[in-house]
């Protein structure tokens, strides 16, 4: 099961400051809490009994808001800050440092009306937030900001920032403590996916290893009539049309699937990169690509040829928005337009992606080690629609981990090919694939149907300190 967090839950702090109109601290709390509500959202929050109107206004509200923060931590994914008026932004300050969270920061403002600029009404959160980020930025602790600097708590615009910081949560705590499973050795001729476990493990990232010799020797402990083997047969028959695989192969391919499976629960693995060619084809006479595509499809994203950091990446994607993300090669130009190519992998694309997958060969592959043993390639194309790329490298030149996203089209212009294909566009494409090659990035790309370009750059840029290219 992915752990990829559902439902999130948020801590919420409403600013408040005595000699502002302190009902709208109470007002902003009805409001918040219908809002975060109707967006399936989970909220720890002040009541009123806790402190004056459930606001956050002095050093002992600080104290108080903090102390419940840390009895929910563990439930946490981010806080959302918000300022009816003009707000007391050292006890907000306050309460998250005190609060031990390591989580993204929202921070809300609500606008004034002209026709409320009395001393009654008029709010000033406009200011106030200005300098609740000044102290927060003193405080060493990041945030995100709305999209207008001032908004409407129940308007849309602060709707969709909830919804886009609620992405980037999901991201941030989805990479923290990440488990990836890499499963045989990185084929010998790949140098490209070459990567550090140690600047990974700086992340908080660990990597557990399988040999493939382990694989062979367990599936070699498992009966054709294994209930285990027929239900990952059934699986596998359900993700892609396999009418015309031979059944001994789907029995191997089964098998395959049951040691990866129980390999990653036992040890908690949240996605894996395993050698697909030789050793597979040599010793079982299949593919892993079609197992590989309904992990994948499980939010359990698997990367082809120990791509370690390609399994990341398409984790690090799937999270942003709850799709499947798949791995491809930057692979093809498409004729002489220069902002589209082609995306191609032998067949591991998660199904739901693709207009009618169905299994069948490897043929690339096929040519050196006989296509009768490369059954369970997916072959489809992927369906027109929004997309966004992702890629996680790790830089032993600089010690640092590195990344670039960024947004296009999946197009459907025709293209005569076999495998899992598709053709993008992306505008600006030449300065994309230049900036590639002239900074050392591998020839994999993860990619899904969304547009998250944005939420992937703040949560890596902002949380995670990961510096992440933003293509436009």
């Amino acid at each position: 099961m992915s752990r990829i967090p559902q439902q999130l839950t948020m801590g919420v702090v409403i600013g408040n400051r005595g000699f502002f109109p302190s009902y709208l601290v109470a007002e902003a709390r009805e409001q918040a809490i219908a809002l975060f509500a109707r967006l399936g959202i989970n909220t720890i929050m002040l009541d009123p009994s806790q402190t004056e109107l459930g606001g956050v206004e002095t050093r002992q509200d600080a104290k108080t808001c903090a102390e419940l923060f840390r009895a929910h931590r563990d439930r946490i994914h981010g806080v959302v800050v918000l300022l009816p008026n003009f707000g007391d932004e050292k006890a907000i300050a306050e309460t998250l440092r005190l609060s031990g969270l390591n989580v993204p920061v929202l921070v809300q403002a609500q606008e004034d009306n002209l026709d409320k600029m009395g001393l009654a009404t008029r709010r000033d959160s406009f200011c106030g937030k200005i300098s609740l980020c000044n102290n927060l930025r003193q405080y060493g602790i990041p945030f995100t900001l709305t999209t207008q600097h001032v908004c409407a708590l129940t308007g849309e615009v602060f709707e969709q920032d909830l919804r886009r910081f609620e992405q980037v949560c999901r991201v941030v705590t989805s990479m923290r403590g990440v488990r990836v499973g890499a499963i045989g050795a990185r084929p010998a001729g790949f140098n490209t996916v070459r990567y550090s476990e140690k600047l990974l493990e700086r992340l908080g990232i660990a990597v557990e290893t399988l040999d493939l010799s382990e694989v062979f020797t367990r599936i070699k402990t498992l009966r054709d009539d294994d209930i285990r083997v027929d239900e990952k047969r059934r699986i596998l028959i359900d993700n892609a049309d396999a009418s015309g695989i031979p059944a001994d192969k789907l029995v191997t391919m089964a098998k395959l699937f049951v040691v990866i499976s129980e390999w990653v629960v036992a040890n908690d693995i949240d996605t894996t990169a395993i050698q697909c060619w030789t050793s597979l084809q040599e010793n079982l006479g299949i593919n892993v690509c079609s197992i590989m595509s309904v992990m994948s499809g499980q939010l359990m994203p698997s990367a082809c040829e120990v791509d370690v950091m390609g399994a990341l990446s398409m984790f690090a994607l799937a999270s942003s928005n709850m799709n499947p993300a798949s791995i491809a090669d930057w692979n093809n130009n498409f004729g002489d337009d220069r902002d589209k190519c082609v995306l191609f992998h032998c067949g591991n694309f998660a199904a739901s992606s693709l207009e009618s997958p169905h299994m069948g060969t490897a043929d690339i592959i096929g040519t050196t080690v006989g296509k009768e043993n490369t059954c369970g390639a997916v072959h489809g194309r992927l369906k027109s629609g929004p997309l966004t790329y992702f890629r996680l490298s790790t830089d032993d030149l600089t010690g640092e981990i590195k990344a670039y996203v960024g947004q296009g089209q999946s197009v459907d212009d025709p293209l005569d090919t076999v495998g899992c294909r598709a053709v993008i566009q992306v505008p600006h494409l030449e300065n994309l694939l230049n900036w590639i090659c002239r900074n050392g990035f591998e020839h994999h790309v993860a990619m899904n149907h969304s547009a998250s370009a944005e939420i992937l750059h703040e949560a890596f840029t902002r949380y995670l300190g990961v510096s992440t290219y933003l293509h436009h």
